[in-house]
Formats: C-alpha cells, sequence, structure tokens
C-alpha cells in the first residue's frame, strides 16, 4: 500500500538549495561546462547516452553536470528528456560494414585483412597516476597521423561463415519489437534482448559476462572482432520517398566467437554473441555479447543452468533506471505500512509469550 504524505515543502526546498551548492562545489574554483565535460569525459558521457537511450552529447554531458557526475541519475534525467520529445520515425538499420573504422582489434587473428588499429585504449597504458595531470601543464602533442586505409576490413566471423565453420545467423523481415514503445513481453525474442541491454547497466551486463566465463554458462569465447567508430545513419522522409544520410554516430561493435558441440541436426561449429552499443564503450559491448551468446542456450539445445541464461532474470534488472526507481522507492514515506507490520509483529509476540505462559 502506497500512502500520499504532503508537507515539509520548506524543507524540501532547503534540501534543493543545499544540492544546487554541492553541485557547484567551491564557489572560487572556476564552474566545470558542459562542453568540457563533453570533450573530456567522453567515455562517462558516451555510457550516459547509452544508459539513457538518448544520442546527444551534449544533453549527456548536461545531465552528468546536473547529477554531478552520477552516471545513473544522469542516465535517468536523460531518459526522461528523451521521452518528451516527437517520434518522426525509424531510421534504416546500422551497416556497420560502412564504418569508418577508429579502432578494430581481434584476438583470433593476429593478421587479418585490414589489419589490427589500436585506436585511443586504455588497453597499452600502464595504470600509472599521471600526476602531471593534476595541474595546467599545456596541450599533449598530436597523435601521429596517418592515411586512411583502402582494404576492406571484412569481418572474422563472416570468414568463419565462408568456411562453414560458424553458424549463420536467420534473417527476418519481421519488424523488430520497441523497447521504448512497449514493455518487456516473453518469451522475448533476440532484437527485444538486445535492446533491452544496448541501454541496460554497465556494471550488472559486467558482472553477468564474467560469470558466463566462471562456469555459470559453459561458455569459452573468443574475441572474434571489436570495432569502433563512425556509421552512417540514413532516414527516410515520407515527402522525398528515398534514404538520405542524416549524420554519423559513434557506436562499438563486438562479436564474439563461441564452441557449439552440435546436436543431431547440427555439426560442431562455432556460435557468436554480438553487442552493439553507443559511442567507445567495448567493456560493455563485450558484456552485451557474451550475455547474448548466454540467452541463445535454449535455442541451441543447451542445458539452462545459469542466471545468464534467464531471460527474465536478465532483461528484467539489467536497467538500471528501472532498477533504481525500485531501490530508491523505499526511501520514501512508508509509515503506515511499517505501523501494520509493528502491530502485527507485537500481536504475533504477545501470542507466542501467552502460549509458553510468560509476561509479553
Amino acid at each position: 500500500m502506497y500512502v500520499s504524505v504532503k508537507g515539509g515543502e520548506q524543507a524540501i526546498a532547503n534540501a534543493h538549495a543545499w544540492l544546487a551548492e554541492r553541485r557547484r562545489g567551491d564557489a572560487e574554483q572556476p564552474e566545470i561546462t558542459a562542453a568540457q565535460i563533453a570533450e573530456q569525459l567522453g567515455l562517462a558521457v558516451d555510457r550516459v547516452m547509452a544508459e539513457g537511450a538518448c544520442l546527444d552529447r551534449d544533453l549527456a554531458a548536461l545531465a552528468l553536470k546536473q547529477a554531478r557526475g552520477d552516471g545513473t541519475e544522469a542516465a535517468f534525467l536523460l531518459r526522461a528528456y528523451r521521452n518528451t520529445l516527437p517520434r518522426f520515425g525509424y531510421t534504416a538499420p546500422l551497416d556497420t560494414g560502412a564504418m569508418q573504422v577508429q579502432r578494430r582489434v581481434s584476438a583470433t587473428y593476429k593478421d587479418l585483412p585490414g589489419g589490427q588499429v589500436l585506436g585511443p585504449s586504455f588497453d597499452y597504458t600502464h595504470r600509472l597516476l599521471d600526476v602531471a595531470l593534476a595541474g595546467q601543464n599545456g596541450e599533449p602533442p598530436p597523435a601521429p597521423l596517418a592515411e586512411a586505409g583502402v582494404e576492406p576490413m571484412p569481418r572474422v566471423t563472416g570468414m568463419l561463415a565462408q568456411e562453414g565453420l560458424m553458424a549463420r545467423d536467420t534473417a527476418s523481415d519481421a519488424e523488430p519489437p520497441d523497447l521504448t514503445r512497449e514493455g518487456l513481453r516473453f518469451p522475448a525474442n533476440r532484437a527485444l534482448a538486445l535492446q533491452a541491454m544496448a541501454r541496460g547497466d554497465e556494471g550488472f551486463l559486467l558482472a553477468l559476462g564474467y560469470s558466463t566465463q566462471r562456469g555459470y554458462g559453459n561458455s569459452h569465447p573468443f574475441v572474434g572482432e571489436i570495432r569502433m567508430g563512425a556509421v552512417p545513419v540514413e532516414f527516410t522522409p515520407p515527402e522525398l520517398g528515398f534514404a538520405i544520410d542524416i549524420g554519423d554516430v559513434v557506436v562499438t561493435e563486438c562479436q564474439m566467437v563461441n564452441q557449439f558441440a552440435g546436436n543431431a541436426e547440427t555439426p560442431p561449429q562455432f556460435t557468436r554473441g554480438y553487442g552493439l552499443v553507443p559511442g567507445q564503450n567495448e567493456r560493455k559491448a563485450m558484456a552485451m555479447s557474451l550475455v547474448d551468446r548466454a540467452l541463445r542456450a535454449k535455442e541451441l539445445g543447451e542445458e539452462l543452468t545459469a542466471p545468464a541464461q534467464d531471460a527474465e532474470f536478465v532483461l528484467y534488472h539489467c536497467d538500471n533506471v528501472e532498477s533504481t526507481g525500485f531501490v530508491e522507492h523505499l526511501k520514501l514515506p512508508h509509515y503506515v505500512d511499517f505501523q501494520s507490520e509493528l502491530e502485527k509483529l507485537r500481536g504475533i509476540r504477545a501470542r507466542w509469550a501467552a502460549d509458553r505462559g510468560e509476561t509479553p
């Protein structure tokens, strides 16, 4: 039971004022701008855009500033704002094969067509604090430039499929569900599951992905390929009747290669797990691809033994905005509920004491 409570308006107004003061911080320090956040805290902005399901760097940066750096709160703010916007239509599916690649690595082949592109990544740093960043030490030297490659970059999973070693995903002409317009329904098809995970909480998916490697999902994956770069977005305005390029979005794509023992109808082969997230966020893309493969266990006739293989467990709980609301609502007044529980417990204890001839 939920009971409306009204009161304490002045206390709430004071709390808002105190929050604004804390957000601003020391007034002697220059205030950080949303533009600075967008440019210098880019990975945090990318994560907020993904979990807020709104690809707007400026708005995501503003949400981070307003939320004092709390990524979950910022995602909540961004998603709430997005829900006020009109819907003009749907773009065409992204063709990640046309990506302007900034990073592309594979753990399955050292030398592959198009080469390895290390790109901007922490993978090759020493994880030592750079104390020079604590002060104003000028601009870093410009990164070296090279001519853009012209050699095609075929997908590793496509190369394996040509040998008949990779299970082919079946294409479907069915209209995919839209999670932003309809709630979760089970059984959830793969398109719906991928939507839910794309805007799901990175930490939750990371933990589930990790669990599949620790024996809770019978997974021995290989990173077939990770790509990050800009992909053109096409939209067909009704008044034109043909597709036009309306801009580019940066995305991270991961295709994980997993073993599959086969069955009476299917020979042993590799299967894939897939992850695609906005911005540069390969940790989440990798975790998403691990969980995607785990969720395909039933489809592939594998035994269901782990949480990551349970679609209802994964998809109901991966949304950090919904999870936050459900957990944090416990802070709201539950005075009537608690008094009811209190009286019930007192009565039970009184009967318990009476049965033993004791004084309650």
